[in-house]
């Protein structure tokens, strides 16, 4: 019973959503077994999409629905699924691993010994995952895009209001705060595994922030208090990374040595075509010191200093996070539009056809 339930899981988990990644690993089906038990995994396998009641779930697997209703509320506290109140009911959703559950075991940034064994499965599988995945010559269509630090953007230039984080900041209700599951991750697999960047800074909106808040994941924080930790994230070097669609459920502040969005970015053999991004660096050669901090701050790698008046520009590397500009003490970066139009997707499911296509056409 219990080999047959986690071989649909593997299956169900892999449709709803895994970044891409590969299952035919063996860590793939020893992850599932850490993260959920055999009633958990029964219920994932026939959660609909969209919101649901336990009684959906009751109806799929002949179980009584209060002993449902127990399982869902266990398995919404663990961060398998989400929930979440509407029109006065308690309704549930069905994540997927990526984004979604990954990201949920490691926002609370507790140390218990689950903690610790989720990790390691987690990682195992990631590393697993990886050792198999072949790298396309040609960056299929962006699933991640960036927002640029707004402060350095030329002042003339327009900006859209899916790039501006103040914009999804003030008209957000509820918002949440949580550790950055990606360095609490490295945390947990190796305590000297710390980079120094703040870890209280991923944000997300609405619905999301709604159940983590209720589930004591993450803290409701102000629309004040919000632009303060996106300050200093600013301040640390952290990049605005978030889902490429114009409504976002959250916003990560990313570091180059632990987060997932920017690693599997930067390990494209061209970055600047694995990320959206409307904004590219500007220089002037009159203020420029030369001191090297833009350098220093560069999380792709993108400036050099080789001897010229100006740092060297390399436009297949270049993000355009705008953390360079951030960190120019004479102000001598600011950020200026790219040439076309660079409007993301409107929602995550015209997001995945479009993904979907290119990965079909992907040039290995």
């Amino acid at each position: 019973m219990n080999e047959g339930i986690y071989r649909q899981l593997g299956e169900v988990m892999a449709k709803r959503g895994l970044g891409g990644r590969p299952t035919n690993v063996p860590e793939y089906d020893t992850m599932l077994r850490v993260l959920f038990t055999p009633d958990e995994a029964e219920s994932s396998c026939v959660m609909p999409p969209g919101y649901f009641t336990p009684n959906v779930i009751s109806q799929a697997t002949g179980k009584n629905e209060s002993d449902v209703t127990i399982t869902l509320e266990k398995m919404a506290d663990k961060g398998l699924c989400m929930s979440v109140v509407r029109k006065g009911a308690r309704v549930y959703v069905g994540p997927p691993l990526m984004p979604g559950i990954f990201e949920f075991q490691f926002m609370r940034g507790t140390k218990t010994e689950r903690d610790y064994e989720i990790a390691r499965a987690i990682n195992a599988y990631r590393k697993a995952a990886a050792s198999v995945t072949v790298i396309p010559r040609r960056a299929s269509y962006p699933g991640s895009r960036v927002i640029p630090v707004q402060r350095t953007i030329k002042a003339e230039t327009s900006v859209q209001t899916f790039d501006q984080v103040r914009n999804y900041i003030e008209n957000s209700e509820p918002i949440a705060v949580t550790t950055c599951y990606c360095r609490h991750e490295a945390l947990l697999i190796d305590e000297k595994d710390i980079c120094g960047m703040p870890n209280d800074v991923c944000m997300q909106f609405r619905t999301s922030a709604e159940y983590l808040i209720e589930r004591k994941i993450g803290r409701q924080v102000s629309k004040d208090e919000a632009m303060d930790v996106m300050r200093r994230a600013e301040e640390a070097g952290l990049v605005h990374a978030c889902v490429n669609t114009q409504r976002l459920d959250f916003i990560c502040n990313c570091c180059a040595c632990h987060c997932a969005i920017l690693q599997n970015v930067l390990r494209q053999p061209r970055p600047a075509d694995a990320i959206l991004h409307a904004f590219l660096p500007s220089f002037g050669e009159e203020t420029c010191t030369l001191c090297g901090i833009c350098t220093d701050r560069c999380p792709a790698k993108a400036l050099s200093i080789n001897g010229g008046n100006l740092p060297e520009w390399n436009a297949e590397r270049c993000i355009g996070c705008a953390v360079c500009a951030s960190g120019c003490p004479e102000g001598t970066i600011v950020m200026v539009e790219r040439q076309g139009a660079f409007v993301p997707p409107a929602d995550m499911r015209t997001l995945g056809e479009v993904i979907a296509k290119e990965r079909s056409r992907a040039d290995f």
